[in-house]
């Protein structure tokens, strides 16, 4: 099994395990321990893992951090692992004190979901405030892998790592910068646009025009760039397969065309709309028709169903249970709907407590 796969096993261990892993420690044994081994280390050996290494923070002596992954009898890498439920933004300064007097070069702190690597890339032996390498193991991606793979234990080089980080570091927040960008573009951002192309003084009326303007514009860019890697694709398709796809995507229209919102599920939506504004924000609450049912989503999710509706002769709601599987309940009339306000509570606080734990 190469290393691609051995992640993709850990990945898949902690989506089926985590709701059952109540424990700091149990998160250890079940998720960050088989990712040391997937890096080639050997948890069980002293002298290459260390666990509850001591590490002296000034007047505090004999205070412990969970691992420190040792090589040539120094420690290279310090290990801060917490409960994979917890948030760890909240946790980076405990980490920070222990880098600050040890001779490791690099840092990770890990839920067993989230892993964050850092190093002292703006100041010799002090930990930077942001990670240089930060994933998520049960959505790593191509790249994020090639890049944990030089701490793999047969690949690890110090200096190699060094190298690359800083370009990786800042990469990883001009990512992030761009992408808040286009989600809400900043009056700089704006600005810089604007004045290229609007003649006059950039008022605040203008500027506010032009947000949204600049918004619509990147997403509409962004949108043709997509179409047009699509059809460079389609075109170096073979005539049997462009043919395959034309034909899969009239039947999806043809199929499309035969829903039809009546007037009783529109009924039915504003009922549950009426339950649940109780708790969260009707602008949340969304709809999508389907031959056979038609579901309510929170945050026009398709992953978020609330409940599905089934008003064809007999009346059924599809309700979520706690493994998200349906259940169908029948009911008598819509009115019966507001018999199941509490499971509709629940379904919706689910969705936004898994949310806040993320």
């Amino acid at each position: 099994m190469d290393f691609k796969d051995q992640l993709k096993v850990i990945g898949d261990r902690v989506t089926k395990l985590k709701d059952q892993i109540s424990t700091e420690e149990a998160t250890k044994n079940a998720f960050i321990m088989p990712f040391l081994q997937a890096l080639g280390y050997d948890v069980f050996n002293p002298l290459e893992v260390v666990p509850e290494f001591v590490s002296d923070i000034g007047l505090k002596k004999g205070e412990k951090i969970d691992y420190a992954i040792f090589k040539d009898g120094t420690p290279t890498i310090l290990i801060e692992c917490k409960h994979w439920a917890q948030n760890l933004s909240i946790h980076d300064g405990q980490l920070l004190r222990y880098f600050h007097v040890s001779k490791a070069k690099f840092g990770l702190l890990t839920n067993g979901i989230i892993y964050r690597f850092y190093s002292d890339l703006v100041a010799p032996n002090k930990m930077d405030e942001k990670p240089f390498l930060e994933f998520n193991i049960t959505e790593i991606k191509d790249n994020q892998i090639e890049e944990l793979k030089k701490f793999h234990k047969t690949n690890f080089d110090i200096e190699s790592i060094v190298n690359t980080a800083s370009e990786l570091k800042y990469m990883n927040e001009l990512k992030q910068l761009i992408q808040q960008e286009l989600n809400s573009p900043s009056a700089d951002f704006v600005k810089h646009f604007a004045k290229q192309v609007y003649p006059s003084m950039i008022t605040a009326k203008v500027l506010e025009q032009f947000t949204a303007l600049t918004k619509k514009s990147v997403q509409q860019h962004i949108s043709d760039l997509i179409t047009e890697r699509l059809k460079t694709a389609l075109s170096k398709e073979d005539e049997a397969t462009k043919e395959s796809a034309a034909l899969h995507a009239a039947e999806q229209i043809e199929e499309a065309s035969k829903v039809v919102t009546t007037e009783e599920e529109r009924e039915a939506f504003m009922i549950v709309k009426t339950i649940l504004r109780q708790k969260i924000s009707v602008n949340r609450i969304a709809f999508r028709d389907a031959q056979s049912y038609f579901a309510i989503l929170l945050d026009d999710n398709n992953r978020k169903t609330i409940c599905r509706l089934y008003l064809g002769a007999k009346k059924y709601i599809g309700i979520m249970d706690d493994q998200k599987k349906e259940i169908k309940k029948e009911i008598a009339t819509l009115d019966d709907l507001f018999k199941y306000s509490e499971i509709l509570f629940k379904t919706v606080e689910s969705y936004d407590k898994s949310k806040d734990m993320a």
